[in-house]
């Protein structure tokens, strides 16, 4: 009989020949073989298909159909995750050794665990503190999420963009989650998405009051701070 698997990696393509194979393999490469693979496909029109297709064995679940997007793609994955625990990335991210080293550290069903990535070739982000988080959010690719969240949570399609940062600030406040940073590096990151070139405009108008009812006054007094010196070009130290 199988031993269960601990982790789903949720992988959202669209158009993504030249990365996906990468990030399949840098799954593979892990030294375990308790990952399940689940991916969801916008109708890509390039050889995104017949990669899957070819990766079929060692794929969990796959589809490809149209969606609205990102996010769209991540709250289609969800019904068929069967693990205790999830893991978000896009084609032209990779999971690097201490993924699996991670792995083997965590056990709690509630605690949201987050390590450091690779961004731009440096080590990103160590740990974060709620200040911070409200301020500038943390990668997605660094964060493993009980899968129990997304039975009370889907991601909020108003935001195209900045979907799992909305998300990220909501548990922040949800007493039945806490979080727990491990000092791996656990992914290598690509900056060369849509998030890394484009302001998600509706997030950015709401962010203020969601950081007020998430993190509370204090959090928003600083951040609001923190935007008036921004107007004045001075450093936030």
């Amino acid at each position: 009989m199988d031993r269960e698997k601990i982790v789903s990696v949720v992988i959202v393509t669209f158009n993504a020949e030249n990365t996906l194979q990468n990030c399949l393999d840098s799954i593979y490469q892990q030294d375990t073989d308790l990952i399940e693979i689940i991916v969801i496909d916008g109708a890509s029109k390039d050889a995104t298909v017949k990669i899957l297709q070819q990766n079929n064995s060692r794929i969990t679940f796959w589809k490809s159909e149209s969606d609205s997007g990102i996010y769209d793609a991540m709250n289609k994955a969800l019904p068929y995750i069967s693990t205790k625990h999830v893991i978000f990335l896009g084609a032209d991210d990779r999971l690097l050794p201490d993924f699996s080293k991670m792995l083997q550290t965590i056990s709690d069903p509630n605690v949201i665990y987050y390590a450091n990535v690779l961004y731009k070739g440096k080590p990103q982000s160590g740990m974060i503190s709620p200040y911070y988080q409200a301020k500038l959010g943390i990668f997605h690719q660094s964060i493993i999420y009980p899968a129990s969240i997304f039975k009370k949570y889907n991601y909020n399609l108003k935001y195209k963009i900045a979907a799992d940062y909305a998300l990220n600030m909501q548990l922040f406040k949800d007493a039945d989650y806490t979080s727990e940073y491990k000092d791996y590096l656990i992914a290598d990151y690509s900056d060369t998405g849509i998030s890394g070139i484009v302001k998600d405009e509706p997030f950015e108008r709401d962010k203020s009051k969601m950081i007020l009812h998430n993190f509370g006054f204090k959090i928003w007094v600083r951040y609001l701070f923190r935007l008036l010196k921004s107007r004045f070009k001075f450093d936030d130290k």
